[in-house]
């Protein structure tokens, strides 16, 4: 039987027809849309291209969520799971490489992962882009080439090149020039080729240690700029920082956030808020982390595989990710008998 993702697969299919019958979506005025049109909107049943189901998640009246994924194999099993999109996270494709999140992989080597991430998908793969790996030569390069691999849109912070990670404690939290930020952004989408294609400005005011006014002056600059929303951070363990952005934004835009210390907000309160879309940024690394470490320390304690074969994925499942369905029904046409 052919490998049941071949086709559009029902994660795909339900965001397609969810905006199949309505306009896309652009954010004017408090949590009101308007329909206008887009170059890309599509007219027929053809199927959409990823960055424009990135855009119009983004654009959705609704709460939105994406799931973090870090590998080909990650990817996948976030799009059966059902969600619409995938977070390509620095954090989780840097640790799986085995290297800190301070920009030690390349750009071109963290390229090589979204590519089969984007190749093992059908849904959109927003990239956690850090600052762009570098000025905003180095930044609108790298959405050329996102785009080119099939990536929907790239999440960009207005820190210093190479960036730290934000949930440190203790560590300098150094920030971009808001006015060079804001030309990067613009570069960005200057230099784009498909309009579609998203730039989200990732805030970092709160993680620095600045109050609301900065993150406000730094949001609306980035807005402005044309940025297709704003990642507001914030690694407090309550959602103050967020809930008094939210109030003095007005909905000037969409607004995305990442609940990784505040997870135990409800997500209603983050739903009455107007937060546009929930980034759940590194679950599924820490979950593979704690997966392994059991294993591993059980079968070396034990010398035996008796008690964990059970309790992981059967190697017929790891075959089935792997699409090797679609291998047997090309050999039968493409092999000669």
């Amino acid at each position: 039987m052919l490998y049941r993702r071949q086709q559009l697969t029902a994660a795909t299919m339900r965001l397609f027809t969810r905006f199949l019958t309505r306009p896309t979506l652009s954010l004017v005025g408090p949590r009101r849309f308007t329909a206008t049109a887009s170059p890309s909107q599509s007219t027929g049943l053809e199927k959409p291209k990823k960055t424009t189901l990135l855009k119009q998640l983004i654009t959705s009246p609704n709460l939105e969520f994406i799931m973090e994924a870090h590998s080909g194999i990650s990817a996948r099993i976030v799009q059966e799971s059902g969600f619409s999109g995938i977070w390509g996270s620095g954090l989780s494709v840097s640790a799986q490489l085995g290297v800190r999140d301070n920009n030690e992989a390349s750009w071109t080597q963290v390229l090589e992962v979204l590519e089969f991430m984007s190749d093992a998908s059908d849904i959109p793969i927003l990239l956690d882009a850090d600052t762009g790996y570098g000025n905003f030569n180095n930044a609108r390069r790298l959405v050329r080439k996102l785009e080119k691999r099939g990536i929907a849109g790239a999440c960009m912070e207005d820190k210093i090149f190479p960036k730290t990670n934000s949930l440190h404690d203790g560590r300098a939290q150094p920030l971009a020039n808001v006015d060079e930020f804001a030309l990067k952004i613009k570069a960005c989408k200057d230099h784009q080729t498909d309009p579609d294609f998203c730039l989200v400005a990732r805030v970092e005011a709160f993680i620095a240690g600045w109050g609301l006014d900065e993150a406000l002056k730094r949001a609306e600059a980035y807005i402005n700029a044309g940025a297709d929303a704003i990642l507001m951070h914030s690694k407090r363990d309550d959602p103050s920082e967020i809930e008094a952005f939210m109030r003095a934004w007005k909905n000037q835009g969409p607004v995305i956030v990442v609940p990784t210390k505040y997870y135990k907000v409800p997500t209603q309160q983050l739903r009455d808020m107007g937060v546009s879309v929930v980034i759940w940024a590194n679950h599924n690394l820490r979950a593979s982390v704690s997966a392994m470490q059991s294993v591993s320390s059980r079968i070396y304690a034990e010398q035996s595989l008796t008690s964990v074969e059970s309790e992981v994925a059967p190697v017929k499942e790891i075959f089935r990710l792997q699409n090797d369905a679609e291998l047997q029904e090309a050999e039968k046409k493409y092999l000669p008998k």
